[in-house]
């Protein structure tokens, strides 16, 4: 099967210079351990293993690692990008030089195991928000250096990417507020700068009380409202109310996102307060590797 193309905001010469560097950082001035015990010409195949269930991701990546190494190496997959694996499945192999697959088997797996542990995490949290409509986000809470790959992962797992970075965006946060003497300022300041530099930018602001929810609204002029920590968890108890009202005080005049407390336990009632978005670093930042591993099964 076919792997994904890379999303839009990932091109073939970024991937490629993140390989190389991730490559530099491990091999150094080379493989000692594999130059010290096989021989140069060995040829090997060798198999890859799901050791846990999960949504499979970054088999584009291991596939570029590989053949940065070598390009005579042959990968096959029995699975794309966002398929599901079972644990014991084997869904992939990989043959030729044994150098070559010792030396890249680490960054290899190390890639598609994050990836596919986020991509996993993003599948459960969307599944449990669809019954209600809400889209699940992810931020800019990601391992610095590997973004691009985890809002990758993020997509593949079905959710969907918030902004990049600093640059696609304005998101006025609660320190851009205190900065910029209010809300009502901070707002019109973000109007004026995508006036003059780009109308393309979206503009979403940060609220953490009604009270700012209805400032907001009355200064108009943004497309996203970020209803930010208005859900309280207390034990077992979830508390939506304050989310609620203000879904329900925007009446529908933005979109609305929420963030805070988001985990796989309390995105239902999350959801179900009507907002459209919800955004959980969590998928990022805290995210548990799906385990896989990279058997050589046959010297050639």
């Amino acid at each position: 099967m076919s792997t994904s193309a890379l999303p839009v905001y990932f091109t073939a010469p970024e991937l490629a210079a993140l390989i190389h560097l991730a490559l530099d950082e491990d091999l150094g001035t080379g493989d000692v351990t594999t130059a010290a015990t096989i021989p140069p010409d060995t040829k090997a195949s060798a198999s890859f293993l799901a050791k846990e269930s999960g949504t499979i991701a970054g088999l584009h990546v291991a596939k570029e690692v590989f053949h940065t190494l070598d390009d005579a190496l042959e990968v096959f997959w029995s699975k794309a990008d966002v398929d599901a694996v079972i644990k014991g499945e084997v869904f992939g192999t990989v043959v030729g030089s044994a150098h070559a697959i010792l030396s890249g088997e680490r960054l290899a797996l190390n890639i598609m195991q994050r990836m596919s542990g986020i991509a996993t995490a993003t599948h459960h949290m969307v599944h449990a928000a669809s019954p209600f409509g809400s889209r699940i986000l992810d931020t800019r809470k990601t391992a610095p250096g590997l973004r691009l790959l985890d809002k990758w992962a993020v997509k593949l797992g079905g959710g969907e990417n918030h902004r990049i970075g600093l640059f696609d965006m304005i998101l006025i946060k609660d320190n851009h507020i205190a900065a910029a003497g209010s809300i009502e300022q901070a707002i019109y300041a973000a109007q004026q700068f995508r006036t003059a530099n780009n109308p393309n930018l979206e503009i979403e602001v940060e609220t953490r009380t009604l009270d700012e929810v209805s400032r907001a609204l009355a200064t108009g002029g943004i497309d996203r409202l970020l209803l930010d920590n208005m859900v309280v968890v207390d034990g077992d108890e979830i508390n939506t109310s304050m989310l609620e009202s203000a879904v329900e005080l925007v009446g529908g005049r933005y979109a609305t996102e929420a963030s805070g407390n988001v985990t796989l336990k309390t995105v239902p009632a999350i959801a179900a307060t009507g907002v459209d978005f919800i955004s959980s670093g969590a998928l990022t930042h805290s995210v548990k590797a799906l385990d896989i591993s990279l058997k050589i099964a046959l010297s050639l």
